[in-house]
């Protein structure tokens, strides 16, 4: 039983995905789920009786339940506890199943990528000691909604992949990243493309004979950061050019892809430093012409 509770549904990765934010201060009755449900502590702790035995989860572990497994939660020491927990179906964790799988000119056999489809992970214990990836959780679950939908998609197959790749029973094989520069300016190619309205991490997935996660992996390996944070960059550095053309921010906003002139300043701020008035003044002072007027 809740004594606070957000229960949220949203659009993500091309499904619906619930999400439910939490004060516990009294414990649940026994019960299961149709979907995984993966959360993280943020505050207090939980104490879990699941296949039999009491486990605990403090911030910093990453709690897996498995679809159809009867399960009990409540605090395990007063007042209570604070998580934030994902219902995703069992196909968003199953595009992490690697089965030594290679990249081979950029691309999976045909075998080894139907060894990863239609299967289901499994985990053994479902309290997962992994700091990163439960202020991963913690972010993305905060973030959901309010983020541009290629951020949302990438950022839940590398979480979801990543918890799989690192966690599931057995333990999945890493894959060699060959083809990866090809598989980059694949995905670089189709977001320039279409800046303003970019393709689903999905579409190029499927394009490239990747998982969105393989993808993902492949991306980072070689450019150093997620697809929507390269996109991210790839539209402040055009905003840069139109601002030195004179455009004012929401112009350039809006010709670069951007929701609003407060997202290109978001962004603009963490990729340049300054808001982009500031820059568009600053370049626009020290021009040539400006000096000679």
């Amino acid at each position: 039983m809740t004594g606070q509770a957000v229960w949220r549904r949203v659009c993500a990765a091309g499904q619906a995905l619930d999400l439910l934010h939490a004060r516990v201060t009294e414990p649940f009755a026994p019960h299961v789920h149709e979907e995984f449900a993966v959360g993280a502590c943020t505050a207090g702790r939980e104490v879990i009786r699941y296949r039999g035995t009491l486990h605990y989860a403090g911030p910093g572990s990453v709690v897996v339940l498995e679809p159809g497994e009867a399960h009990t939660g409540g605090p395990a020491d007063p007042p209570g506890f604070v998580y934030r927990v994902m219902y995703p179906a069992a196909g968003l964790l199953s595009e992490g199943l690697l089965s030594e799988g290679l990249l081979s000119e950029g691309l999976l056999s045909e075998g080894l990528l139907s060894e990863g489809r239609g299967r289901t992970p499994r985990f053994r214990e479902p309290v997962i000691c992994d700091p990163v990836l439960a202020a991963e959780l913690r972010s993305l679950h905060a973030a959901l909604g309010e983020i541009d939908p290629l951020e949302a998609e990438t950022r839940l197959a590398w979480l979801f992949g990543e918890l799989v790749r690192r966690h599931a029973a057995p333990p999945s094989c890493d894959f060699e990243v060959r083809g990866a520069s090809r598989v980059a300016r694949l995905v670089m190619a189709q977001l320039a493309d279409r800046l303003g309205c970019p393709p689903a991490l999905a579409e190029i997935a499927t394009e490239a004979g990747l998982s969105r996660y393989q993808l993902v992996r492949c991306f980072r390996a070689e450019v150093g950061m997620p697809p929507y944070a390269w996109l991210a960059q790839h539209r402040v550095a055009r905003a840069r050019t139109l601002l030195e053309r004179g455009c004012r921010p929401a112009e350039a906003a809006a010709l670069t892809g951007f929701a609003d002139q407060a997202h290109l300043t978001r962004w603009f701020r963490r990729v340049v430093g300054v808001t982009p008035g500031a820059y568009r003044n600053s370049v626009q002072d020290s021009s040539p012409h400006r000096r000679r007027s």
